[in-house]
């Protein structure tokens, strides 16, 4: 089609409001056919249930309704092998749709937009595209859980240092620490199944933002595109975005977690840590240095949050001024949904391999985890559970003998009875069941606590939740 025919062309689908089609920088402001093409299998879902309701309810006749299926059939075939020329003098995916559609079957596409509107259609495309991500993000989420699940599982005795501030805190178990993420990503997975039950009214027969006069049947259209149930509210369900900030929302944390995650990794396959081995699949090496291993997946991982999180602040700001109820603002809406949409599931992708993929150093994270003193605390609490000291004299006690042990270059199970009888005359042989790391994470007993027993409950909980 040359331009000037499909100028001639939307012109037509516009009435005779307009006698001359718009110059290049109108044409190029308002097209958005160079994006919203991704919604071409749902506003051709939308279309068939709509032709479909309006054969039911007497609306068009039959005979038209299996034309406008068969065309819009004919129409899916041609976008998914490739060979539909789109239009921008034809705006977006609706109108190139119709367009093609009155090609093939002649004047019973002009039926089809009977008892709607671009409004409540492009509401509609665009909610069932953002509900394919919802689901595509589900089932990204799940399957990094149950690789984490496994990590778990392989490591739940595993002991390896506890930080905060990034210093050695505590003891705690391999297992422990990933399952500390199956608990954020799971916080995730359940915003995610909030958001898609929240999300899952249709928009389809709300028409412009009025309803229409047409004796339609919004249930049937709504049923018919899963949806739970028609939008209560014309003037909300052609101007709600709501769902696709949420799915943004959703997935700015979920990519803040990933974030989180990624920076171990960078940090624990560092040469001073080795922690763990990423493998040969993500990671790269360097140009000029052949010893090197670069994480890259985890460092773009890290750096995705900034786009997704942008997306979001982007499409608040759009929306943010706009009264009720549409406005040609809202065709900002879906260009940052779609790039959020595409990041995040690539990092979803790449941390779940990564994680499938990496190798525990157990020797590095248990050197690791005696070192810096981790067992002080264990050694305050014996001494409030055993000599009933009070805690605040218990952490003086046991800062005390920190500072003999670092004067002496040895760690607190490394000091002699004596040494600590000298600190504190009460303190019997029974004070080493609990220094050694081991025995301090064997401790660890309360419920959601890092004890291996502790973990593999929690490990088995999780199991069940995702069965």
């Amino acid at each position: 089609m040359t331009d000037d025919k499909a100028a001639k062309t939307s012109n037509k689908m516009w009435g005779g409001r307009f006698a001359a089609g718009p110059d290049a920088i109108m044409e190029a402001i308002n097209a958005s056919i160079g994006f919203d093409k991704r919604m071409a299998a749902q506003d051709i879902a939308g279309s068939r249930a709509h032709a479909a309701m309006l054969a039911a309810t007497g609306i068009i006749s039959d005979k038209d309704a299996e034309a406008i299926r068969e065309g819009l059939l004919t129409i899916l075939s041609e976008i998914e092998s490739g060979e539909f020329t789109y239009s921008t003098a034809l705006e977006d995916i609706h109108m190139n749709v119709e367009s093609r559609l009155k090609d093939l079957i002649g004047a019973p596409a002009g039926r089809l937009h009977t008892g709607r509107s671009r409004n409540d259609q492009v509401a509609t495309d665009f909610k069932l595209w953002v509900r394919d991500q919802l689901d595509a993000f589900e089932s990204g989420l799940e399957a990094l859980i149950k690789a984490l699940l496994a990590q778990a599982e392989a490591g739940s005795d595993w002991v390896m240092p506890g930080f905060t501030h990034l210093q050695t805190a505590q003891p705690v178990t391999w297992g422990h620490h990933m399952m500390a993420y199956v608990e954020m990503f799971g916080r995730d997975l359940g915003r995610v199944l909030d958001a898609r039950k929240r999300m899952n009214e249709s928009p389809l027969g709300a028409a412009a933002l009025a309803g229409t006069s047409f004796p339609i049947d919004r249930h049937m259209t709504a049923a018919a595109l899963g949806f739970d149930r028609p939008a209560a509210n014309s003037l909300d369900a052609v101007s709600d975005r709501d769902f696709a900030l949420e799915f943004l929302s959703c997935a700015s944390i979920s990519a803040m977690h990933l974030s989180r995650f990624a920076e171990e990794l960078v940090i624990w396959s560092s040469a001073q840590f080795r922690f763990v081995t990423l493998s040969d699949r993500f990671s790269t090496g360097s140009s000029i240095m052949p010893q090197k291993k670069n994480p890259d997946a985890a460092e773009l991982i890290r750096a995705k949050v900034g786009r997704i999180y942008g997306a979001n602040t982007a499409l608040m700001m759009v929306m943010k001024g706009l009264p009720l109820t549409y406005s040609k603002d809202m065709q900002e809406d879906k260009e940052q949904v779609f790039d959020a949409a595409d990041n995040l599931m690539l990092a979803l992708a790449a941390m779940e391999g990564m994680v499938r993929d990496m190798t525990g150093n157990r020797e590095a994270l248990e050197a690791a985890a005696g070192s810096g003193f981790s067992t002080a605390t264990d050694l305050a609490d014996w001494l409030v559970r055993v000599l009933g000291l009070p805690f605040r004299e218990a952490h003086h006690i046991t800062g005390s003998l920190v500072a003999l042990a670092e004067a002496r270059g040895c760690d607190l199970p490394d000091l002699s009875l004596s040494d600590m009888q000298g600190v504190n005359a009460d303190i019997t042989e029974g004070v080493f069941d609990v220094l050694g790391v081991q025995n301090s994470v064997n401790s660890r007993m309360s419920y959601g606590g890092t004890a291996p027993e502790q973990v593999r409950s929690q490990i088995a909980r999780w199991k069940e939740i995702l069965a």
